[in-house]
């Protein structure tokens, strides 16, 4: 049977957005509706979608794990020779999207990216699973390959080469800390009348909250 895209329709009932019971603080807003989302077993809960754009001005995306909300400042990880990375590299500017289907909310945030230390991107890639390591060492990320062939053969031959050997870091793969510069919060409403609150940080350090139109 063919599917009629224009009469996919769902009507969102789970929840509302209030001015009066959101917390003045964003961070804590999100941290709020990300335990609910681990909570109620969202698949991926800590994916959001990455925006960057070129130094032509063309946006690009593409969807990467939150690991760590930190001195308010969103933290991800990635190979710095990847797309993404030598985007960020020469315009800093960044939007993050999370999507949370049970729940019937999503987050959107914008902000400036800048790298993390190498101290912190060590710690963190010491924790990583051990395949996970040899990944990093060996991809090209976002390079055009040959053939999926290849780049097994590169991951074997970096097992056998590091067997019983400490696998560092390598210096083209760490982490990047985005520091927010607005946050929407949204959640699904009846009759598409969905409730949107933005923040919009105060030169006093407070944020302000506005109700946008659905």
């Amino acid at each position: 049977m063919e599917v009629r895209i224009s009469e996919i329709r769902k009507e969102y009932t789970k929840g509302k957005l209030t001015q009066c019971v959101i917390n003045d603080n964003p961070f804590r807003q999100f941290e709020e509706w990300l335990n609910e989302a681990i909570d109620s077993k969202e698949d991926e809960p800590t994916a959001m979608i990455v925006a960057t754009v070129s130094v032509e001005g063309h946006p690009s995306t593409r969807t990467v794990l939150l690991k760590g909300l930190d001195n308010d400042k969103f933290i991800f990880f990635t190979n710095y020779e990847s797309r993404k990375g030598r985007q960020l590299a020469k315009n800093p500017y960044i939007s993050l999207s999370f999507v949370w289907h049970k729940l019937e909310r999503q987050v959107h945030i914008e902000g400036r990216a800048e790298k993390c230390s190498g101290k912190v991107s060590d710690a963190y890639f010491a924790n990583r699973p051990y395949k996970s390591k040899i990944g990093a060492r060996i991809s090209p990320q976002s390079r055009v390959i040959n053939s999926r062939m290849e780049i097994m053969r590169a991951f074997v031959k970096e097992v056998f080469k590091l067997a019983g050997h400490e696998i560092k870091r390598p210096d083209n793969w760490g982490g990047f800390a985005v520091t927010p510069t607005r946050f929407e919060f949204w959640q699904g409403r009846e009759n598409r009348l969905h409730d949107r609150i933005q923040y919009i940080p105060q030169k006093d350090g407070s944020w302000k909250q506005e109700r946008l139109a659905p």
